[in-house]
């Protein structure tokens, strides 16, 4: 009986701490919206666009790839709110689903190209000497070539397939956060609870994953922003060209490259409307990431 009556005089606390956990997340939200509208108008872009791309199934009227027979290149209308394509699927179908595929690619592109970028500069940093050497020439190598030209260099030897689109945008994405992080990571092991870590004896590991690599996740997250907005246009930009993913599977590049074929001067909507959406979500998505590195950049605090 004790235990029941103690675990019930928990259960408000436990509910009071939700509360003020949520009522404190709304307050900074509110204060950030204030002082950044910009940045949070981007955000909302952004969490628009996710949960289409969660919900599309619930929100698409057809399939992807289902054929409308009698609806060929049909203008926007009541039944079809941004009408048909060549093939008679709908449009607005496809875009919805075209999310999926988009997103998918920029998120996890921008999240293996942070976790490495990370991994290799702080390790290239700290550890210095001939491993620093080596993987700044690699570097150097990589970022000499432009990343469009890389990744379709890249496409061509790997083919057509999801995972090696991902691969590629990975590849080419990863330098140029390595070479950020190492910068940062050397201001970061000269510090004097670096040092003070080393005198009592920590091991090299536990100084890097204690110590130096927690202090660079500030710049890797705005990095992962921009990374994640230029991940959706060379995704588009692959599939426009043709050495995306497979024809079969919607995309908005995809699309985009259909409506190149001589559709875009009688019927607009089939390159116009993910034209719009590519637009509007990289544009929400460069919005956020100027707002996380007005926030997160010390030396942008400081200027204030």
């Amino acid at each position: 009986m004790a235990i029941k009556n103690s675990i019930a005089r928990q259960r408000p606390t436990i509910a009071g701490h939700i509360a003020i956990g949520i009522w404190g997340t709304l307050a900074a939200l509110l204060s950030i919206s204030k002082r950044k509208p910009l940045g949070m108008f981007g955000g909302v872009l952004v969490l628009a666009a996710v949960l289409v791309a969660v919900f599309a199934p619930a929100l698409a009227p057809y399939e992807p790839e289902q054929i409308i027979v009698g609806h060929h290149l049909e203008a926007p209308s009541a039944t079809h709110i941004m009408g048909t394509d060549d093939v008679s699927h709908d449009v607005f179908s496809r875009l919805v689903f075209g999310s999926r595929i988009s997103l998918f690619v920029g998120l996890l592109t921008a999240t293996l190209s942070a976790l490495f970028g990370l991994i290799l500069g702080v390790f290239s940093a700290y550890v210095g000497k001939t491993f620093d050497l080596i993987t700044q020439r690699l570097v150097d190598a990589m970022m000499s070539f432009p990343m469009l030209i890389l990744s379709l260099m890249l496409m061509a030897v790997m083919g057509r397939s999801l995972a090696a689109i991902i691969v590629a945008l990975v590849f080419v994405n990863v330098p140029r956060i390595t070479r950020t992080v190492r910068s940062v990571a050397f201001t970061v092991k000269e510090e004097m609870y670096v040092d003070a870590a080393r005198s009592i004896g920590a091991p090299p590991h536990r100084i890097i994953f204690r110590h130096v690599a927690p202090n660079c996740f500030a710049p890797v997250i705005i990095l992962a922003t921009a990374t994640l907005g230029s991940a959706i246009v060379l995704e588009s930009t692959l599939s426009f060209l043709g050495l995306g993913v497979p024809p079969n599977i919607p995309t908005w590049g995809g699309m985009l490259g259909n409506a190149s074929q001589g559709y875009f001067s009688g019927a607009w909507w089939v390159g116009a409307f993910p034209g719009i959406a590519l637009t509007t979500v990289v544009f929400g998505v460069n919005l956020f990431g100027d707002m996380l590195r007005d926030i997160l950049d010390p030396r942008l605090k400081g200027g204030r």
